[in-house]
């Protein structure tokens, strides 16, 4: 059983605390049952059953609590990474909709808190992944309609989705200021499947084209030249919950780690017995209720004090928890010696998803570049 003794943290209230027991109970009882080998047809059964138990409820709509999505996604990870990722992606498909959607968009919000449709956040680029003020699909007016050109890859739940949120260029100023959304659903005609990609930990992604995409003004998500501002808000308040998944990565690998070094061993004694292990265990705590502090920080933060943006904070959480996260599942991987490596063994699965969090919604070294703005704005100091 995972330490759950953070929930007594003043971060929360009861009805936090309620919620991560429901849930934790839940995914005992309903995750087992999904079978991965198919990842096209397990993401739509976990979709389902997550939006059957209600929990769809709290990935978007007007009120979303970012202290109840970092539970979510921090207990279905320790669960089962495909729950998360089914879940996650409800939340950021449709966030761009939850903060800026028109009455006639929130309709899709319906469908996928209902677990009845599936959607996706089409962002990276061939040559624009983190940098999104490089995107080079262009978006041009034909009378009151948009028409749409362009490829986007590594977009999750890419040939599975019923509607994505495209990023585009409008061209109303150079670089950032040129950009807006749209919400596209997946049978608009010019819109194909270019390449399904495959990862190391199996998950539903894709390579778009754009071949002449017609879409009405309906469909423009905001302003036309806001879109950096909505892509900006929508990663503000989901990159803190990356962190959250790989804080329940790295309390499933501690909880996997204190098992095997307890086993008693066929020459008599255990691992535990060993100051070294005993070290390396203590580091394991130690990164993990550090990535939660920074977590539910930034979390508390955007739901309690309500500031404009939170992007020093959402940046610090997801850099610090999912490269904490690495190093502790590392560790993990090493106190089971060979079977650490073993396919099938629960660290190696783990030691296979952790990675790509590092590197989607912002990687690591673009959260670094963030924080160090972040730090020198705020600077008040002359010259020494």
């Amino acid at each position: 059983m995972a330490d759950r003794s953070f929930l007594d943290w003043p971060f929360f209230e009861d009805r936090h605390r309620d919620l991560a027991g429901a849930l934790d109970d839940w995914a005992g009882r309903e995750l087992g049952a999904v079978d991965h080998a198919d990842t096209d047809a397990a993401c739509p059964d976990l979709v389902a059953r997550l939006g059957a138990g209600g929990w769809l409820t709290h990935s978007g709509g007007e009120a979303i609590d970012l202290r109840t999505l970092c539970l979510i996604r921090e207990t279905l990870a320790r669960h089962d990474g495909l729950a998360d990722f089914a879940f996650a992606m409800q939340g950021l498909g449709m966030g761009a909709v939850s903060l800026f959607g028109t009455p006639e968009q929130r309709r899709w919000l319906d469908r996928t808190r209902a677990g009845a449709a599936i959607s996706a956040f089409a962002l990276t680029e061939p040559g624009a992944g983190s940098d999104v003020a490089q995107t080079a699909t262009t978006a041009r007016r034909e009378g009151e309609d948009w028409v749409l050109d362009g490829e986007k890859t590594y977009i999750s739940n890419g040939g599975i989705a019923d509607v994505y949120v495209i990023l585009a260029r409008s061209g109303e100023a150079p670089g950032a200021r040129g950009l807006s959304a749209f919400l596209m659903p997946a049978d608009t005609p010019g819109l194909s499947i270019a390449e399904r990609i495959e990862v190391i930990a199996p998950h539903p992604l894709a390579r778009l084209r754009l071949d002449g995409v017609s879409l009405p003004a309906g469909a423009l998500i905001g302003e036309a030249g806001a879109g950096f501002k909505v892509v900006m808000a929508v990663l503000d308040l989901f990159r803190a919950t990356v962190g959250a998944a790989a804080l329940g990565f790295a309390r499933r690998a501690l909880d996997e780690a204190l098992a095997r070094v307890h086993r008693p061993r066929p020459g008599g004694g255990r691992l535990i017995d060993h100051q070294i292990v005993e070290g390396h265990l203590a580091d394991m705590a130690l990164e993990i209720d550090a990535a939660a502090l920074l977590i539910y920080r930034a979390a508390w933060t955007r739901d309690v004090l309500r500031p404009a943006r939170i992007t020093r904070e959402a940046a610090m959480a997801k850099l610090y928890a999912t490269e904490a996260a690495q190093r502790v599942i590392d560790t993990a991987v090493q106190l089971h010696g060979g079977d650490g490596v073993r396919h099938g063994e629960t660290v190696e699965r783990l030691y296979r998803e952790i990675r790509a969090l590092r590197i989607y919604e912002g990687a690591s070294d673009v959260q670094r570049i963030i924080i160090a703005r972040a730090v020198a704005g705020g600077f008040q100091g002359g010259e020494r």
